[in-house]
């Protein structure tokens, strides 16, 4: 019997929340039902798996009720131990990557136009519903379960712990950064220095923005930023932070989601014609004030997550650059006390747990 044939496992190990107090750290290590192995699925072994704040706001039903038990993580890294026999460009051993988007339709017209993370029937990769009802599970788990179109090899020079973060945080800076012409020539601002917004310095510096400006509250992190290719930091809770900076930035990616902060704030540091990209998922509606944009003839828009071919682009930018993730790695079978500690103190600046 060939290695694509032989028969996969009925359940998994996963560390699983039951309902909203798994926030406090009541996941519980027991067995789940993967979704029915396909011709076009992977079974993974999992080596690694980011912690992102949307498994904190998952695990808590933050931005609705979730369906619950759930197993999150959507940063993946493993090996592939089994693939069905219309997998073509993966191998049984093959160290691939999973992100927050395990499927789509593949055929509307985001899906052929490299937006398949807009398409109607994207499915995410954990607390969603396959088209065939069956519930998808993340990567808090030995082994996972996937749609081979949405899993990436990871390149040989790329560590894996490395590697995990920019599946998902990493690409939700990637994709608006190129999406509205970061690059030579353009001011670019990082609002929220936090496990998305390093990414965003990163990234930016990456793709050679003459100026790059981390937007935080204090100047906690300033050497931090600067290590990683950020010129200068706004420190909001400073007088006047946004007079003295006003009109200076091309663009903007901003990953705050605190409902207490008015974000429109933020567009009074973009020049005329300047584009505030949203991109922090708040579980309550932000405070927004018009006049920032209607008076200098500024733009509001919003991305999620990144494409297929994006994230690729992405992990070769990281090979070429040699981007690093700023990580803290924890064993798989501390993940309460991970999760206890990103919703008490945050990271500096990514969690990653490894099996």
């Amino acid at each position: 019997m060939s290695q694509d044939s032989v028969a996969p496992s009925s359940t998994f190990n996963g560390w699983i929340g039951f309902d909203k107090n798994a926030i406090k750290g009541n996941l519980v290590h027991t067995t789940f039902e993967p979704k029915p192995f396909t011709d076009n699925d992977i079974d993974v072994e999992i080596t690694h798996c980011g912690v992102c704040a949307s498994d904190l706001h998952t695990l808590r039903s933050g931005w609705a009720k979730s369906d619950y038990p759930v197993v999150v993580g959507h940063e993946i890294v493993g090996n592939v131990i089994r693939k069905g026999k219309n997998v073509n460009h993966l191998n049984i051993g093959d160290r691939v990557g999973i992100g927050a988007q395990s499927s789509s339709c593949l055929a509307c017209d985001e899906c052929k136009t490299d937006n398949e993370q807009y398409c109607d029937n994207m499915v995410q990769t954990y607390n969603d519903r396959y088209p065939d009802g069956s519930k998808t599970y993340g990567g808090y788990a030995t082994h996972g379960r996937f749609p081979a179109a949405f899993a990436f090899p990871i390149p040989d020079s790329l560590q894996s712990a490395i590697a995990a973060p920019m599946l998902c945080g990493g690409v939700t800076m990637y994709s608006p950064l190129k999406r509205y012409g970061a690059g030579p020539g353009k001011s670019v601002g990082i609002v929220g220095i936090g496990g998305l917004g390093h990414f965003g310095v990163l990234f930016a510096s990456a793709l050679g923005c003459d100026n790059v400006v981390a937007v935080s509250r204090s100047r906690s992190k300033e050497v931090d930023v600067k290590v990683m290719g950020a010129n200068k930091i706004i420190a909001t809770q400073e007088e006047n932070w946004d007079v003295n900076n006003a009109a200076t930035l091309d663009l903007i990616v901003c990953t705050a989601n605190d409902p207490e902060i008015e974000v429109s704030s933020y567009a009074l540091l973009l020049r005329r014609g300047g584009i505030l990209v949203q991109v922090g998922a708040p579980e309550d509606v932000l405070k927004f004030n018009p006049m920032p944009l209607i008076f200098k003839n500024r733009s509001i828009a919003g991305t999620v997550i990144g494409s297929r071919k994006e994230i690729k682009e992405m992990l070769e930018l990281a090979v070429k650059k040699n981007i690093k993730s700023w990580i803290q790695e924890y064993p798989m079978d501390q993940v309460n006390k991970v999760i206890v500690k990103m919703n008490t103190t945050g990271a500096r600046y990514r969690y990653v747990l490894v099996n």
